[in-house]
């Protein structure tokens, strides 16, 4: 690749300083080498390729912390009619329309298995970098079992590469971790209570016991230690996850003053996927795709949901960007950010979100969530200015380029040069 020279932008850098006007980012092969004030930057006595940024702003590539890189709500009638192996195929259409969003690493909450992941690596089809979780944990007849009262599973999600997620009591739940760490999980992820999403359970059901998460984190740790992250959205299930020493909780609808002060001892991050219930009301006014029981549990919660987070933001827990997109039509990430905002959160706080902080939560800083010399060449150049209009960025023409691991995988300033004067 040699070098490439981003020129005449603002950096916006994900650690939180201040935008920097007249800018410039030098990239070598996949690493950049130098990034600051154009001035500053000295140019290589090599041939150089230079992307003229035209006043946009650049920022690190985002990242999503929560995402089912395989997956997109179906009618149940549809999705029993799927042939298994569509979802792969329509998962490339996930993937493109992620990164054209100007995401460029995600952790997968769950039916992504490592050929897809290998798919990408190798460049057989565009996507994102993955963090995978293989299958989620789940109790049966919890959060996460699929099985309705009909005798009918609707999903049927374990096949090779894709271990069943079932499992009751501590020797099965050992096992079972240790049969997604087989299949290639980087991170285990575990449905700590019930969901929205799930036929025969509520948010604030508890599913597993303290004793039970704790031999998870066990397991897991055991694997260069490798994290575990919990689908939690009542209180008492939050509490046994941070108290077994989960690394993340998920969703977090329900917490309480003491769930909270117990994630700021451990520090325990906070992935609030505010969109996803949102996104489930919104798709019950303009299609059948929503079950019922899960457009009733949606409207019980998106209130109290961003009371939480909030509440948790003001308190000082750490934040990670992540949207539950699979639930909602990939593509539409960054709404997550808007909403963010609404609770508490400045703009450039929400970028870190999806920056620095989603990079830490992921155990990959040291390459990637911030824009310095020696880290791995992902970022993007927008057209709006996001510190202004954070909703901006919810229009990926918006996004005019966008670069992973220095190969450019979206541009549009090649034609679209007379709207970014």
């Amino acid at each position: 690749m040699g070098y490439q020279l981003i020129k005449n932008g603002i950096l916006i850098d994900g650690t939180g300083q201040e935008a920097l006007k007249n800018a410039a980012v030098l990239l070598k092969d996949n690493r950049i080498e130098a990034v600051g004030a154009l001035a500053d930057i000295k140019s290589p006595n090599e041939e150089v390729k230079v992307i003229d940024a035209q006043g946009g702003f650049i920022l690190p590539g985002l990242f999503d912390t929560h995402v089912h890189m395989t997956m997109e709500i179906k009618d149940i009638r549809e999705a029993l009619n799927t042939p298994f192996a569509l979802k792969y195929y329509e998962a490339i259409g996930y993937m493109k329309r992620t990164i054209d969003a100007g995401i460029t690493s995600v952790r997968d909450a769950g039916f992504t298995d490592f050929g897809v992941k290998q798919a990408v690596e190798k460049g057989l089809v565009t996507g994102p970098r993955m963090q995978l979780s293989i299958n989620p944990l789940t109790i049966t007849g919890g959060h996460g079992d699929s099985w309705m009262r009909s005798g009918v599973d609707i999903t049927n999600r374990s096949y090779p590469g894709m271990p069943s997620g079932i499992a009751d009591g501590p020797e099965q739940v050992r096992q079972r971790v240790r049969e997604m760490l087989r299949a290639g999980a980087e991170v285990i992820k575990v449905h700590a209570t019930g969901g929205v999403m799930s036929p025969t359970d509520h948010p604030e059901f508890t599913q597993y016991s303290q004793e039970e998460l704790a031999i998870m984190v066990e397991e897991a740790a055991f694997r260069r230690g490798i994290k575990v992250m919990a689908h939690a959205q009542g209180a008492a299930g939050i509490k046994n996850a941070v108290r077994a020493g989960i690394h993340s909780i998920e969703h977090g609808i329900y917490l309480d003053d003491e769930a909270i002060e117990l994630m700021l001892e451990h520090g325990t991050y906070l992935v609030p996927t505010l969109l996803a219930p949102i996104s489930v009301v919104e798709a019950s006014k303009i299609n059948e795709k929503m079950p019922q029981y899960a457009v009733e549990k949606a409207l019980e919660i998106v209130e109290a949901h961003k009371e939480s987070v909030a509440k948790a933001y003001k308190a000082g827990v750490r934040i990670a960007m992540g949207t539950d997109a699979g639930v909602m039509a990939h593509g539409t990430n960054l709404r997550e950010l808007g909403l963010l905002c609404e609770i508490g959160m400045s703009p450039m706080e929400a970028i870190m979100a999806a920056t620095k902080v989603a990079a830490e939560c992921m155990g990959w800083e040291k390459d990637l969530g911030t824009l310095e010399a020696g880290k791995l060449a992902d970022l993007i150049i927008v057209k709006t200015n996001p510190l202004e209009s954070i909703r901006s960025l919810e229009n990926t023409q918006n996004i005019v380029v966008v670069i992973k691991d220095g190969k450019i995988e979206k541009d549009l300033l090649t034609v679209d040069k007379a709207k970014l004067g």
